[in-house]
């Protein structure tokens, strides 16, 4: 097995919700387990473009786990799982429900250690920018004679 892949079982949960006259049905994970055997297998692949998120991540009070699971308003089919903020905030802009999970002790520490044999992200440095750049100029209109 590669240092960047592991398999994560989740199952699935539906719950009743009630907003005001209207009830509605709203998934959540019930159980994560590390391995291969429960109804949803998916696996978690680390990126090394993704290291700045996944130490975001673990510094929060509580890290997170993301699962795609199919589009807004379906019975959810999990397809994807990832420990990036940015990639989850990505499938959700495609309309994709995202549901989450805190992640267990053991992908925290094998993400710290990807990071500690990987290295950190380095820190983007921001250039000063000069006044007015970046900015679209007005260029002098010609006035047409009439």
């Amino acid at each position: 097995m590669t240092d960047n892949l592991r398999p994560l079982s989740i199952s699935l949960i539906a719950e009743k919700k009630q907003v005001s006259r209207f009830s509605e049905i709203q998934w959540r994970i019930n159980e994560l387990t590390l391995g291969e055997q429960g109804p949803h297998v998916l696996f978690l692949q680390l990126f090394m473009t993704e290291r700045a998120a996944y130490r975001f991540n673990l510094t929060a009070a509580t890290p997170r786990l993301f699962v795609r699971a199919g589009f807004t308003g379906q019975e959810p089919k999990p397809s994807a799982i990832t420990a990036s903020q940015d990639v989850a905030a990505g499938w959700m802009d495609g309309e994709q429900q995202v549901l989450e999970v805190a992640m267990p002790m053991a992908i925290q520490i094998w993400i710290e250690s990807y990071l500690a044999r990987h290295g950190e992200a380095p820190m983007e440095i921001r250039k000063k920018k000069r006044k007015g750049a970046g900015r679209a100029k007005e260029t002098p209109t010609q006035e047409k004679p009439q």
